[in-house]
């Protein structure tokens, strides 16, 4: 076998053997916050990035828990646990529910800011020329679990900025004790909702990028397990390298 073969090939049996057995939670998609019985608030997200990134972690044998909004997306294996929601609170209890247990937690859903304060009863009817909602604020379900992160646990989050998007990017990276933030621009093109293409720019705790080119995005989920692993084994030789001193 050539050398380039059997090295791929040990690198692949490594990177699988390191995930053999890590639990992985990821979130993925919208959430949709009603307004009335036949309307919600939601936004443009496909959860195609979140998806390929559970399938990923599967594909290196871990063990995936899926929080999933609402996406017209399948995905099957039998190490996968997919929990279905619709809103940020359901969200919220599910991710509540798996987090203790997880080794790598991966918040790659677009959970809605606000919803609206009432729901109501019955459809609202066409009548006023102007209708006005009022909103409150969602529980920041990133935020508050990383409160309570510990240090055996790696958390990764998302932040597609329009502006200022470096500096928006490590404010979350900071703010959401977030040990990897990947960087979406709505400025590039074929990168954002909806694509089956993505182009990021990875930051760690050490602030120092990580800049992709344009790829599908199982390649892009691919780069991002491939950031988690690295970040994996140099936690565990740190730790065996304290233990033995």
């Amino acid at each position: 076998m050539p050398l380039d073969s059997y090295l791929d090939n040990k690198n692949m049996i490594m990177t699988t053997n390191k995930l053999l057995n890590k639990n992985v939670l990821i979130t993925a998609g919208p959430t949709q916050e009603a307004i009335d019985p036949v309307r919600f608030i939601s936004n443009h997200s496909s959860g195609k990035m979140g998806y390929a990134i559970a399938d990923a972690f599967l594909k290196r044998g871990a063990n995936v828990i899926l929080v999933s909004g609402p996406v017209a997306i399948t995905l099957q294996h039998e190490n996968l646990e997919l929990v279905k929601v619709k809103t940020a609170d359901e969200m919220y209890m599910a991710c509540c529910r798996y987090f203790a247990d997880a080794d790598v937690i991966v918040f790659a859903a677009a959970v809605a800011d606000y919803r609206p304060a009432k729901v109501a009863l019955q459809k609202i009817k066409k009548q006023e020329e102007e209708f006005t909602i009022k909103m409150v604020k969602n529980i920041d379900i990133a935020f508050e679990l990383g409160k309570v992160k510990t240090d055996h646990q790696i958390t990764v989050g998302f932040a597609l900025e329009t502006n200022d998007e470096v500096s928006n990017a490590i404010g979350k990276l900071v703010k959401k004790n977030f040990d990897m933030v990947v960087l979406n621009s709505m400025n590039d093109a074929q990168a954002t909702f909806g694509h089956d293409t993505n182009k990021i720019t990875i930051l760690k705790r050490d602030l120092v990028q990580k800049e992709f080119t344009l790829k599908k995005k199982s390649e892009v989920a691919n780069d991002i397990v491939n950031e988690v692993f690295s970040m994996l084994i140099a936690r565990e030789a740190f730790s065996a390298d304290w233990n033995l001193n």
